[in-house]
């Protein structure tokens, strides 16, 4: 029998933690970090120079969110100055193999989704005129 607080996780559920994960998979900061490192372990500045449009604030904060949740790890090096490195775990590497296709989805119908956002907006403002 299971104990009283213990539930069967529902996302579709306000109070269930799975939510927190989603939110993670929906970041496309984590989305590319994750992706980024699965092959290799890569530092800070390289994953900034490689993410175009992320600021130094925001990567700092998805790389302690990632690590926190055990998807990456950090690794600091005792040199001068300190080199961090971040790589992969065996968790983040299941992660990066179930979200890769979205990526390559993205890629593959960017095409198709940019012309129906123009037809879409071309209905719109039609109706607005």
């Amino acid at each position: 029998m299971k104990a009283a607080n213990s539930k069967t996780p529902n996302a579709y559920a306000a109070d269930c933690p799975t939510r927190q994960i989603l939110d993670r998979v929906g970041d496309k900061w984590a989305v590319l970090i994750l992706l980024l490192v699965r092959d290799e372990p890569m530092r800070f500045n390289a994953l900034r120079r490689t993410i175009e449009g992320i600021s130094q604030k925001m990567l700092s904060q998805v790389l302690k969110s990632l690590e926190r949740d055990g998807l990456i790890r950090r690794r600091a090096i005792a040199t001068v100055p300190v080199t961090v490195e971040y790589s992969i775990t065996p968790l983040g590497a299941t992660l990066a193999g179930a979200v890769d296709p979205l990526r390559e989805w993205a890629e593959n119908n960017l095409k198709e989704v940019l012309n129906a956002q123009r037809r879409y907006d071309a209905a719109r403002k039609d109706i607005a005129a």
